[in-house]
């Protein structure tokens, strides 16, 4: 029988979770970012003083990318703090995430190091470990010169042992000093300081700034940059280039085809009701096919769903995070639609078009609650920031009663999805006590989000919960290191 240290334990561990998922340390509808970032700080920290372990486990678990490089960034500054068994493991856990995350943002972490004065054994060997991995030091040396550059003093590196390091040293030291360069990218950001034909030879978002410093028009800078564009970037672009008046990053269905569901949601959404209605049959189609991608297996599976979907004006998000709740909302809409064999969509706005949603409006979610209880499916999620107004607490009155009085043996699942972090409750704000409120970041994460929502309900045993996160673990350390906490 777990004790109350144990369901204390549990609670805090769910607590840190949710806001690992939900918050990313910036403006929310609710809360500013001093207050995101003051209310992380203080879960980080308490989560690794008290429970080191499962701190470190939870890079782990699928949680953003801003918590987990802040882990691995408090991991590293306290491995005095660590025993050689955890030290072991927080090492395989560190290596595994810094080869998942964006690159940048490995970048942004390794500056952050310096910044901060973390040079001890273990920070220089991660570094080094990573960066002596990298397949195109070249391309990075350009993209992030200046970061790379930080890496390499600050980690004490040989350069000439990192791999294609031949013209590396002088490019990342005395680039303007050491005449021509035989590597091309470099030769090419050399060239562009004189030169605006090499800029359109550069990655964008160098490119950008010579094409600034040469006073070159938006329009023809977009055009001609069109081929070195990722297709994220090109995506990101097309409403800029196309005020600018260059046609060259009109989407096509090889831009959508691969993109990832929330992703493809924010881009849906940040069209023009006109396009969005034009362009129907394609984005639709595409929406579509990336939540059968995200679904897999599990397609059709789910039995009978019903989602209420929260549109309303707390939905548009924040100037950092533009319409970010809403994307999910979106996003969880049609990976639903793919998971269930029968399916019901409730938007707040009692829209029946999802392309077309909006912001606006109330957060009336007891009568749409209502609406979705009343086939008595076999799953209600409720996607929403869970400010529940009009009238102010109703949804909670009315899951109440239908959990006491109407659904005793729980035969309609209720869970609760929020992209929302609380800052001034330092959780996901919940619907109702006894139902479920996980936090949630991307759409695709949503089935196994919903699996993890049982532990909480404040009902399932703390070995349950560490064996769930054991399990995740596993994956991602050698077989001769266990982890156990």
């Amino acid at each position: 029988m777990d004790t109350l240290a144990d369901r204390t334990a549990a609670e805090d561990v769910l607590l840190f979770v949710n806001a690992a998922i939900a918050s990313t340390g910036q403006w929310e509808f609710h809360s500013n970012a001093a207050q995101q970032d003051w209310s992380l700080d203080f879960l980080h920290e308490y989560m690794l003083v008290n429970y080191r372990d499962v701190y470190a486990a939870m890079l782990a678990l699928g949680i953003n990318d801003h918590n987990r490089a802040r882990i691995v960034l408090r991991l590293l500054q306290t491995g005095r703090e660590a025993s050689g068994s955890q030290r072991v493991i927080e090492g395989h856990l560190i290596a595994r995430t810094l080869s998942d995350l964006p690159t940048s943002r490995v970048y942004r972490l390794f500056t952050t190091l310096q910044r901060a004065g973390v040079n001890n054994r273990r920070a220089r060997a991660v570094m080094r470990e990573w960066l002596l991995g990298r397949e195109n030091l070249a391309f990075e040396a350009v993209k992030y010169r200046s970061a790379l550059r930080t890496a390499v003093r600050h980690a004490h590196l040989r350069i000439e042992d990192l791999p294609g390091s031949g013209e590396l040293a002088a490019f990342l030291f005395a680039p303007l000093r050491s005449g021509r360069f035989a590597t091309p990218l470099f030769e090419a950001w050399r060239r562009a300081h004189f030169e605006q034909a090499a800029v359109y030879a550069l990655p964008y978002t160098v490119a950008e700034g010579f094409a600034a410093v040469h006073r070159i028009p938006r329009a023809t800078f977009l055009h001609r940059i069109a081929p070195q564009l990722t297709r994220n970037e090109r995506l990101r672009l097309q409403e800029a280039a196309s005020r600018a008046g260059a046609d060259a990053l009109a989407a096509d269905e090889h831009d959508l085809g691969g993109m990832p569901l929330t992703r493809l949601a924010a881009y849906v959404l940040a069209l023009p009701v006109a396009e969005r209605e034009r362009r129907r049959e394609e984005l639709t189609g595409a929406l579509r096919s990336a939540a059968r991608r995200a679904a897999g297996r599990r397609v059709g599976t789910w039995g009978r769903v019903a989602a209420v979907l929260d549109d309303s004006y707390s939905s548009s998000g924040s100037s950092e995070k533009r319409r970010r709740p809403l994307v999910v909302a979106l996003a969880s809409h049609f990976l639903l639609e793919a998971l269930a064999a029968d399916y019901r969509p409730l938007w707040l706005s009692k829209s029946t078009d999802p392309l077309l949603v909006r912001a606006h409006g109330v957060t009336a979610l007891g009568d749409r609650v209502l609406d979705g209880l009343e086939a008595r499916p076999d799953l209600l999620v409720v996607v929403s920031d869970g400010w529940d107004n009009a009238p102010a607490g109703m949804v909670a009155e009315v899951l109440r009663v239908w959990t006491e009085r109407l659904d005793p043996e729980g035969a309609t699942a209720v869970v609760h999805l929020n992209p929302v972090f609380d800052a001034a409750g330092i959780t996901v704000r919940p619907l109702a006590e006894g139902t479920p409120t996980v936090g949630v970041r991307d759409a695709e994460d949503l089935p196994e989000l919903v699996a993890f929502a049982r532990f909480a309900t404040g009902r399932s045993r703390l070995e349950d919960l560490r064996g769930h996160i054991a399990a995740r673990v596993g994956h991602l350390l050698p077989k001769e290191e266990p982890w156990a906490a």
